[in-house]
């Protein structure tokens, strides 16, 4: 477990928080869904040569589903099954059961949570206004990192400096996944 406990942990200190982009009509409130959730990790597990599994198991009742990490050395962790029922026994009933499932089991799994909850966003100060002049900064700073220790400590400088500021948080996320992407071209072109 020794190779698999290190990139995990590299791993988890470029983790982003998983963002409320999604609405639920009925309740009028945004939540993280599952691709924001993968979003906020994916790419700092596969930068440490970790592979996001999902595995589903059969149940009568319901889902059941465990998320396992696979390290390219071999190592691997299995987080645990959860189970979750399903409210009405069709297709769409299982399909959104798995879907919660899914979500909630990477959140535990890799430790992450929404980047507030309504609860505690009420009784919160009122945050800081962001700057935009510095974030601009904090984008070019990301922009013009040369290796993935730069682009860890200028990701995480940028993300604090959004003092919570959703549309920062958002451009943040690109200019990284932007970053990682140029860096890849760059790579296969040597």
């Amino acid at each position: 477990m020794k190779n698999i406990a290190t990139a995990l942990v590299k791993a988890q200190k470029a983790f982003g928080p998983a963002l409320k982009t999604a609405t639920n009509p009925h309740f009028r409130s945004r939540y993280a869904d599952l691709s924001a959730c993968v979003e906020a990790v994916v790419d700092a597990l596969n930068d440490n040569g970790i592979y996001l599994l999902q595995k589903n198991y059969d149940c009568t009742d319901g889902v059941m589903v465990e998320t396992v990490f696979v390290h390219e050395s071999g190592e691997m962790l299995e987080c645990g099954i959860v189970h979750f029922p399903a409210v009405k026994h069709d297709p769409q009933g299982y399909a959104s059961a798995l879907t919660y499932a899914r979500r909630y089991s990477l959140m535990a799994a890799c430790g992450i949570a929404p980047e507030d909850d309504d609860g505690n966003a009420a009784s919160k100060k009122p945050a800081a206004k962001t700057n935009d002049k510095v974030m601009t900064d904090h984008l070019a700073a990301i922009d013009a990192t040369s290796n993935s220790e730069e682009l860890t400590a200028a990701y995480q400088a940028a993300f604090e400096a959004c003092n919570g500021d959703q549309a920062w948080q958002a451009k943040v996320m690109a200019a990284k996944k932007s970053r990682v992407e140029r860096a890849k071209k760059e790579k296969a072109n040597v």
